[in-house]
């Protein structure tokens, strides 16, 4: 990986994580493959070679539960569903270059000569085992057949990871009270050989890796906890009849998650086959010099920074430049629930007739890639009507329509230096974007400019004015425009493409760089037409009633039943107050707050607390004193860039013990990813809030 900006002489490799091929889409599926179709074509809008890619994850338990509960063969079950996703993708502009599934012939051959390579290597070792067993059924139990409760935090688990409570990868054995999810038995442990990978060869690398990283911060900070621990070897064959053989084991697989991150290699090596190597060779960016970025949800951070490194760096492959981890996507402020019905599917938002575009923007530009966000019909249709409707149409609109009604195009005169610089400043807001892994910045640059070029309109009324000096101002209205359309492109394609082809231009808007945001446009261009519609009141309300109703229909229990897990593995979602909670009706007088002894204070030192995932120690200078503190922010800031920064803390709260640790004071932060407070200007430790 070179490491250098975008865009490098080696070519890139854009993935999106595996869906499961066991079940249907619904639009909070989408935020990966969006946010990875987005960053795909903004790398190539800056002239990056890049390669998009992603596949079906055929295998593992998941699949094989619902094809048994179903009746069906696992593949047939898999195939149909991986069918359903190809058809679906491409409805929301998500075009992968290859888009391929793990049972196919090149991922088993690659999968399985990594693990040729890896044994061969002597990073593979054989093991004794105590499995789950079912004794009714007679047969042994691989993770997701089992639940129980985890070791670690005492949650309800599946028996590969702790997905209700800390979020632990458990290994096999792991799991207390056991039960048979085939019989609802109570499950025994038997012996059996397993094969492990020796995670422990790769510890002093991993710290190494997880440095040099890039990406969204939580990918980068929450894996620490493992590779600054004791790594723990990592079981990767299971007692399954539905996944790739382990090579010369007849009577094992491999775990999914050995085989899943390798179809994106074969899905590369699959393009370079369609297209030729002389237009894409996958060797150069797995093998030689290239820049490899995986989107993903952030339920899955630690198999890509941890599992599938040490694999390729154990095979002598090309580690991530980055690993983007999305937020979840939240329904109304509550987590999407496949057992309840409630959830928007990617189906009944295409029969609603809505523009894939619509969402497209509402998913990448609402809040930073990390972040959960929150998706209501009310929060669409405000989104829409003010953003695109009000701003951006409505800049395009007018601009167009006046210089096609005055000049049949664009006017003969030059663009004014301010208006170039403005453009110029959005191509480089843009370029940061990029560079800053910031699908929404990307997307903001091209919104901030239409807002500058309505600005730029109502101020200089070109109505009222008489040529020359109306022609000057459409003229630059019309670059504006060109520009929007091009800055655009990433997030709203289709209707990039459909405003290109009004103003006339040759070629495709998927295919210039973002350069041309500063080609003159043609001389002549048609009437243009409106680029987006509103959503009324009413047909928002219709829309609510039919979730609502949808809703009651599966049998939810109550408002304040919890969220289910997906039944593809994915976990359903948090909020994280996007969902803007209502302000409290309850006042407290001056006096009480005057109780509070809030300060300013900077932080001197911070670590990780060992054993707790989310706390971290800090000791905070609060200018008469020095504190230690402790904060759930150890997964959500990188604590080494901590030291030095200005915190707002409450001092005179009572002391508490979290982890053994003391804690002598409250540092304050917004929402769940705890976006420390700070103060405007420099004041010193120890100044008194009021």
């Amino acid at each position: 990986m070179s490491h250098e900006t975008f865009p490098t002489d080696h070519p890139a490799v854009v993935t999106c994580g595996l869906p499961y091929a066991n079940g249907d889409l619904h639009v909070g599926h989408l935020r990966t493959y969006v946010g990875g179709d987005a960053l795909a074509r903004s790398l190539r809008k800056l002239g990056q070679e890049t390669a998009f890619v992603s596949g079906s994850d055929m295998h593992g338990t998941p699949v094989a539960v619902n094809a048994w509960e179903e009746g069906v063969s696992p593949e047939e079950f898999a195939l149909r569903h991986h069918e359903k996703y190809q058809e679906t993708f491409p409805k929301f502009d998500i075009e992968f270059d290859n888009y391929g599934h793990t049972r196919e012939e090149t991922n088993v051959e690659l999968t399985q000569e990594f693990v040729r390579e890896l044994d061969e290597g002597g990073h593979i070792y054989e093991q004794e085992i105590e499995v789950a067993w079912d004794p009714e059924a007679d047969q042994p139990l691989p993770d997701r057949y089992v639940e129980g409760t985890c070791p670690y935090c005492g949650e309800h688990a599946r028996g590969d990871e702790c997905d209700e409570g800390c979020g632990r990868h458990l290994e096999p054995g792991e799991i207390e009270e056991p039960t048979s999810v085939v019989t609802g038995n109570s499950a025994e442990y038997r012996t059996r050989e397993h094969e492990f990978l020796r995670l422990s060869d790769f510890q002093d690398y991993l710290g190494e890796f997880i440095d040099r990283l890039e990406g969204t911060a939580n990918a980068k900070n929450q894996p620490r906890e493992w590779i600054e621990g004791e790594l723990q070897d990592w079981c990767i064959t299971r007692d399954l009849d539905w996944g790739i053989e382990y090579p010369g084991k007849e009577d094992l697989v491999l775990y999914v998650w050995v085989d899943a991150p390798v179809e994106y290699v074969s899905s590369t090596k699959a393009y370079s086959e369609r297209v030729g190597a002389e237009e894409f060779d996958w060797e150069e960016p797995w093998q030689d010099e290239g820049e490899l970025v995986h989107v993903i949800g952030r339920d899955i951070i630690q198999h890509h920074t941890v599992f599938w490194p040490s694999m390729l760096h154990g095979v002598d492959y090309n580690e991530p430049r980055a690993v983007l981890a999305s937020g979840f996507v939240n329904l109304d402020g509550k987590g999407f629930s496949t057992s309840r019905n409630r959830a928007v599917w990617v189906d009944d938002y295409l029969e609603e007739g809505f523009d894939p575009d619509l969402y497209r923007y509402y998913i990448t530009t609402g809040s930073g890639f990390q972040q959960d966000i929150d998706f209501s019909w009310e929060r669409f249709a405000e989104r829409v009507n003010g953003e695109l409707v009000g701003t951006v149409g409505n800049f395009l609109y007018r601009s167009l329509l006046f210089a096609h009604r005055n000049y049949d195009g664009t006017p003969d005169t030059e663009v004014s230096d301010g208006v170039s610089d403005r453009i110029e400043e959005a191509i480089e807001d843009f370029r940061d974007g990029v560079n800053d892994y910031s699908v929404r910045a990307v997307g903001q640059s091209a919104v901030k400019l239409a807002q500058f070029g309505n600005e730029y309109i109502q101020g200089h009324e070109p109505w009222n004015l008489e040529d020359p000096e109306r022609a000057d101002v459409i003229r630059d209205c019309v670059q504006i425009a060109k520009a929007v359309v091009v800055l655009s492109e990433p997030i709203m394609p289709g209707t990039a493409e459909r405003l290109w082809d009004q103003l006339d231009e040759s070629g495709s808007v998927h295919e210039v760089g973002v350069g041309a945001a500063l080609d003159a446009p043609p001389e002549v261009f048609d009437a243009p037409e409106e680029p987006f519609e509103g959503i009324d009141d009413d047909r928002v309300a219709e829309l609510n009633e039919r979730l609502e109703a949808q809703i009651a229909a599966a049998g939810e229990d109550s408002e304040a039943a919890a969220a289910d897990e997906d039944a593809d593995g994915e976990a359903a979602g948090e909020s994280d107050g996007a969902a803007v909670e209502p302000i409290a009706d309850d006042r407290i007088g001056f006096e009480e707050f005057g109780d509070l002894d809030i300060r300013v204070g900077e932080v001197k030192h911070a670590e990780g607390i060992e054993g707790a995932d989310d706390l971290a120690r800090l000791e905070v200078d609060l200018g008469a004193e020095t504190r230690q503190i402790v904060a759930g922010i150890k997964q959500l800031h990188d604590l080494d860039a901590l030291p030095g920064t200005r915190v707002v803390v409450l001092a005179n709260i009572e002391k508490a013990e979290l982890f053994g640790v003391e804690s002598n004071g409250m540092i304050l932060a917004a929402g769940e990813e705890a976006d420390l407070l700070t103060t405007h200007a420099d004041s010193p430790p120890g100044t008194k809030i009021r």
